[in-house]
């Protein structure tokens, strides 16, 4: 169940003739209402399907083998944001989520429990979904809010709990003492990069992400060139890449596979890892990290989303946002 695997490695699974999809999508707040996942090309294909076994299968077409899976499990639901709850669009200002996303997050949270793990600043990812029920986890998960409901660990124990300004219970920190240093590069960045044209330096409070999906492709060099010079003058800082931005972050053991590791401690699910099935979705190279975690507990549902081959550690696909709204309104059900 979830990553039970034959000896070879590959799943038991006889690839299906993958149909061509002629009809026209349909679109509901800007989402793809279709049932069916739409292969794009050959590449595409043989990605997902590839020498007689299913490489990334895809989620939607797994859905009933999934659910016969789970059947007396406890399921635990994680979710990136951008590129997967949301568009991935020029301006990361108007990465908002549609009504029926939030709607679908919000089911799926009532019966499951279900947290947000984003490179985003914590504050923004909330603002942007707008739901009390669920956790957050900004910042690449080194900023963790809990909904406003008490969380013991595995042990029984209580963790100890500092109230943010609003009231809410923020669980975890660990590069808090970083803060002033983080400030410090921000403020750096932005003056040193406002005269290349298209380049967003953004405050995710404990990362910084420089932005360039809108800078001239002659320009890249000279961007990431001064993003890393700055970067290293700190020495307890490092800069990794995503999907069209640098990010710096502190050099700390801790990614969006400790934040997944952590919340299902909180949630008491630590000794648990028969009979929890974690499910992860996300499309960016941060949540590799998380996708690793389920795999090493030997149960659970790594989805990438994308519409492109790509190396990744994910056992399962959908190809965007779209599809990502059609698994989670049938998970609710």
């Amino acid at each position: 169940m979830g990553l039970q695997r034959s000896p070879s490695n590959k799943p038991n699974v006889q690839p299906k003739p993958i149909p061509e999809t002629k009809n026209e999508e349909n679109k509901v707040n800007g989402y793809s209402t279709t049932n069916e996942p739409i292969f794009l090309d050959s590449s595409y294909n043989s990605w997902v399907v590839s020498f007689n076994c299913v490489k990334h299968p895809s989620a939607l077409r797994s859905f009933d083998r999934m659910m016969k899976a789970i059947k007396g499990k406890r399921i635990v639901v994680f979710l990136d944001y951008d590129g997967t709850l949301s568009p991935i669009v020029n301006d990361p200002d108007l990465a908002i989520m549609s009504k029926e996303m939030r709607e679908a997050v919000c089911e799926v949270a009532k019966r499951f429990p279900t947290a947000i793990i984003s490179g985003r600043c914590r504050d923004k990812v909330k603002e942007f979904v707008q739901l009390n029920d669920v956790y957050y986890a900004g910042s690449h998960g080194m900023d963790i809010m809990a909904p406003p409901r008490a969380a013991k660990s595995s042990d029984g124990k209580n963790h100890n709990i500092a109230p943010d300004k609003k009231g809410s219970e923020v669980l975890f920190q660990p590069a808090k003492k970083f803060l002033p240093a983080i400030q410090k590069i921000y403020r750096i960045l932005e003056e040193k990069t406002k005269t290349i044209q298209g380049a967003r330096v953004e405050d995710n409070r404990f990362c910084i992400s420089v932005h360039y999906r809108q800078v001239r492709e002659e320009d890249y060099g000279m961007l990431e060139e001064t993003v890393k010079s700055v970067v290293e003058t700190y020495q307890e800082f490092h800069v990794t890449e995503g999907k069209k931005v640098l990010e710096v972050r502190p050099s700390i053991e801790w990614n969006k596979g400790h934040a997944l590791e952590y919340l299902l401690d909180t949630l008491g699910f630590s000794n648990s890892s028969t009979d929890v099935l974690p499910f992860y979705i996300g499309d960016d190279r941060s949540d590799e990290d998380a996708f690793k975690v389920i795999r090493s507990r030997g149960h659970g549902y790594p989805i990438i989303v994308s519409s492109i081959p790509k190396d990744t550690g994910a056992l399962y696909s959908l190809q965007n946002p779209s599809e990502v709204l059609i698994f989670l309104k049938k998970l609710a059900r």
